[in-house]
């Protein structure tokens, strides 16, 4: 089974949000009581885009954010989180002084945030956490973000391709399997996807530290 945490991807693909002019001017002190800047250097290598804040929650402070999955496991398990303005490059910092689960969300409160105009002024940031702060996944669990990247090849060893990332059918997990195709007759070279059944019947091994992954899947599927 896959734990579904999903890695960065681009803001437009991701969330079509905006910030409003009002999060981005009316409140600022009330955000920079909340986020603290934070350097290339001291930014961890290893930070997963895991959603994006919604709203406020309440008027004590507390922020909703909306997971790119329904789980949230990574945002629960860290007390650090990093923030991101769609679009741009600039990191910030700060510290979750509570966290829990609620109807398909996470709301939380951050640390400086004690008012609900505090929390609106954050409303549309990314939220981001460091892969080292995820729990453990159990066995054959696997997060997202560790099998995007990895070559998929068959029990014949063949190649079949490259994870470009997964989907979930409401059933199972699906990878995305990317490779270029050969021009065929008419058909000229092109950028393809394979899309295998992330499932025991299907999937024969997986090493993520060594980004590969077997599977029981003809060249001609």
């Amino acid at each position: 089974m896959v734990r579904p945490v999903r890695p960065a991807r681009s803001a437009a693909a991701r969330v079509p949000l905006k910030i409003g002019a009002d999060a981005r001017q009316a409140k600022p002190a009330a955000a920079e009581r909340v986020l603290n800047p934070v350097t290339d250097a001291d930014a961890p290598a290893d930070l997963v885009e895991l959603g994006y804040i919604g709203d406020a929650y309440g008027i004590r402070g507390w922020i909703k954010v909306q997971p790119h999955t329904g789980e949230g496991e990574g945002l629960l398990s860290s007390e650090r989180w990093y923030f991101r303005r769609p679009g741009q490059s600039a990191l910030f910092l700060a510290e979750v002084v509570h966290s829990r689960a609620h109807s398909g969300t996470v709301v939380a409160q951050l640390r400086g945030s004690d008012s609900r105009s505090a929390a609106e002024a954050l409303k549309g940031l990314q939220v981001w956490v460091s892969r080292a702060d995820f729990p453990s996944a159990g066995e054959d669990e696997f997060y997202w973000v560790d099998l995007i990247g990895a070559e998929v090849t068959n029990v014949q060893g063949e190649a079949l391709g490259t994870v470009a990332g997964l989907l979930d059918n409401g059933v199972h997990t699906v990878l995305r399997v990317a490779y270029d195709a050969p021009a065929v007759a008419e058909k000229p070279a092109a950028r393809r996807e394979r899309l295998i059944p992330f499932v025991g019947h299907y999937v024969q091994s997986v090493d993520t530290g060594a980004g590969r992954i077997v599977v029981d899947w003809g060249l001609d599927y």
